[in-house]
């Protein structure tokens, strides 16, 4: 929000040049983005979601005020927020005998009818009809509306941006001779109904958006932004003027389905007052008449079917100090709330008050965020730099984040950089990791549609990372994440990986190669090892995201910890990956390796006292044949003594059959009681080529 610091000035008299004025505001949660100087001074702060009443030079003065102690300056923009508008003549829905109980009921004002169709939506309307000269602004207000951000237009459109800036109120003036019947209906839309707004643009209403219509069409998009049939011309002479609090959720919604953002849509989505609507006519009319743009010539009609009463929230003395760590005199604090618009009555006695909550603080609903206005104002920084006492044990830590530690050093060591991406993923990304005949989780209300779906898996985010830096001319990638993903059985915690490029960086003493399934493979075991799930298996694996032959899940004690192999290619290529080049992904479930994880039950083993006996064993088998099937027969045939089973070549060729491979395999012996003799370990391992022979028809060679 740009605050000009001169028309601050005219609102409440700051003392201090513009550096201390910005500085001093933004100590008090307001982030400073930039201070201009020159003929206008310029502060431009970034404003909080959850403060639309500072979306205006008022609400930043209200701060001002309680920062310097100096009252704001009487006048129409500052009129106490509970008073109604009232002109000579006017017709107000206050409370009183001619409050409006149904919100379908005509309000006639001499050249206007007002009909609320849609209370709902659109909880309170102002309108007044002028009779106006379209010019240009004067100089002065043009200048201003330049400096804060707006291109001037016309007197008339002009004084409602000016409007706007000065109090936060969004306005829309309407050609009421292009208006049908000269009647507005606050309504919904209709099934196929389109308008054209003023960009020029033709939109699709629904059922589900607020339209300010005439007799016969829809004239605007409540709170969003007007309509090109009633737009202001130079031909234009009477308006009929709006000034309306929209619910917010409803000019959200109907603001991001149109994908159209403006400044009042901005205001209206947050939260605006519902007190200010009249106000702000009545400052319009103001102006208008200060520089003879138009006059009056109808009351103001205020349709306010329910008014709402303001909200009562109970403030401790002692609370504050509770929640401050700081007691705060009891004279501070109505002298830091009543500037910014609350107003505070004394209850039982001095430490304690009953605040009444103005209709434009929308972020306060209880005590806690009274205490913050509170410790806002009163300065955080003079807020004891302490710990609080404990009065119970501290909480032991939760197991996960010494669990994700080990992951993060395991890999990171092992040459990976940890990634981040978003929970919320492309629909298309999802679909080649969800299970067969699952759809993925949909957010209900996504930003976009890159975010419409909940990440079933860590690898499409990996994955994409990978194209993202495979675009930027890197070769040599390899990523992890650790995170949540959201399968059919709930949510659960993962890490994954993804490997492309060389497997190990150039050096000049050896070629380099690429990377391939069996460092996948090594890094899986790495991270196993890791958590001391030493005894694992390694088995086939049929994922319709993995390449077949290229693809493994690997298990523990029965459990299934997760699957890795070379990602199907065209899974890369349809995320931008180059063809041709192969990437390896794994995909690990952090909460099943916990489960199989040694722990903390650490055991030590002195070293070996009686030498080790090796023997090499050369053997072909089916190619087909998954090398976990061999290990698992030897280690069957083999006695406790073979301690190690090492694969040390593979080779297909000449003197192997066609279809067969030859396989080495390195087998360690080894008692701890006493030294084992050649004869020994050769009637084992004659056992153990008899149990291969008969149970893979393999052959020694």
């Amino acid at each position: 929000m740009r605050i000009l610091y001169n028309w601050l000035r005219d609102i409440v008299a700051v003392p201090d040049d513009v550096e201390t004025v910005a500085r001093e505001i933004s100590l008090r949660g307001f982030e400073l983005a930039a201070v201009e100087h020159g003929r206008e001074p310029v502060i431009d702060f970034e404003i909080t979601a959850n403060r639309p009443d500072c979306l205006s030079h008022v609400g930043i003065a209200r701060e001002a005020s309680a920062i310097w102690g100096v009252a704001v300056k009487s006048g129409s923009v500052m009129r106490d927020p509970g008073s109604v508008v009232r002109d000579p003549g006017s017709v107000v829905r206050d409370a009183g005998s001619d409050r409006i109980t149904d919100p379908g009921q005509r309000i006639p004002a001499g050249a206007l009818d007002v009909v609320i169709e849609a209370p709902d939506l659109c909880p309170r309307y102002c309108a007044q009809v002028f009779a106006v000269t379209i010019t240009p602004s004067p100089a002065w207000m043009q200048q201003r509306l330049e400096a804060a951000g707006v291109r001037p237009i016309n007197n008339v459109v002009d004084v409602t941006n000016y409007v706007m800036l000065e109090n936060g109120q969004p306005m829309h003036a309407f050609d009421l001779t292009r208006l049908a019947q000269r009647r507005i209906v606050v309504r919904r839309g209709r099934a196929n109904e389109t308008m054209r707004t003023l960009d020029g643009i033709d939109r699709k209403l629904d059922a589900d958006m607020l339209v300010i219509a005439d007799a016969e069409r829809p004239i605007a998009v409540g709170g969003v932004m007007g309509g090109a049939d009633s737009e202001i011309s130079a031909a234009t002479t009477v308006i009929a003027l709006e000034s309306a609090y929209f619910e917010p959720t409803s000019v959200r919604r109907t603001s991001k389905k149109l994908g159209l953002k403006t400044e009042a849509s901005a205001r209206f989505e947050r939260g605006s007052d519902i007190d200010l609507p009249p106000r702000g006519i009545s400052r319009a009319r103001e102006l208008f008449e200060q520089i003879g743009a138009g006059k009056a010539l109808s009351p103001i009609i205020d349709c306010y079917p329910s008014p709402r009463s303001r909200r009562q929230v109970r403030l401790r003395s002692s609370r504050i100090a509770r929640l401050l760590g700081q007691a705060v005199p009891a004279e501070d604090v109505p002298r830091y709330l009543e500037p910014l618009g609350f107003e505070v009555a004394q209850r039982n006695g001095n430490d304690e008050w009953t605040v009444t909550i103005p209709s434009f603080r929308v972020d306060v609903a209880r005590e806690e965020d009274l205490i913050e206005e509170v410790g806002r104002h009163y300065g955080f920084d003079r807020l004891p730099v302490r710990f609080p006492a404990l009065d119970a044990a501290q909480a032991p830590p939760d197991p996960s984040i010494a669990r994700d530690r080990l992951v993060r050093q395991t890999l990171t060591a092992a040459g990976f950089s940890e990634a981040m991406t978003f929970a919320f993923i492309e629909r298309q990304a999802a679909l080649p990791f969800v299970e067969p005949g699952i759809e993925p989780v949909t957010i209900r209300n996504p930003l976009s549609e890159k975010f419409a779906v909940l990440r079933p898996s860590q690898l499409p985010g990996l994955v994409d990372s990978c194209a993202h830096n495979r675009r930027r001319g890197r070769k040599d990638i390899q990523l992890f994440e650790i995170g949540s993903r959201f399968t059919s059985s709930g949510e659960g915690r993962a890490v994954g990986f993804a490997w492309m490029g060389a497997a190990v960086l150039p050096h000049w003493s050896g070629a380099s190669r690429n990377v391939d399934f069996f460092d996948a493979k090594g890094t899986v075991e790495l991270l196993c090892r890791a958590f001391g799930a030493n005894a694992i298996d390694i088995a086939a694996n049929t994922s319709s995201y993995l390449v077949r032959g290229r693809a493994a899940e690997v298990r523990a004690a029965g459990t299934r910890l997760g699957v890795f192999g070379q990602l199907a290619p065209a899974i890369g290529e349809a995320r931008g990956l180059v063809p041709g080049e192969d990437i390896y992904v794994a995909e690990i479930d952090l909460d099943a390796l916990a489960r199989v994880a040694a722990g903390d039950d650490l055991r030590a083993q002195s070293l070996p006292r009686y030498p080790s006996i090796v023997r090499d064993l050369s053997i072909v088998v089916d190619e087909t044949l998954p090398a976990a099937s061999v290990r698992g027969t030897i280690r069957a045939a083999a006695p406790s003594t073979l301690v190690s089973i090492m694969e040390f070549d593979r080779y297909q060729g000449k003197g192997v059959p066609e279809g067969r491979v030859s396989l080495s395999l390195r087998l360690t012996f080894r008692d701890p009681e006493r030294t084992l003799t050649d004869d020994e370990v050769q009637v084992v391992m004659d056992r153990i080529v008899e149990a291969l022979r008969a149970a893979h028809n393999a052959e020694q060679r």
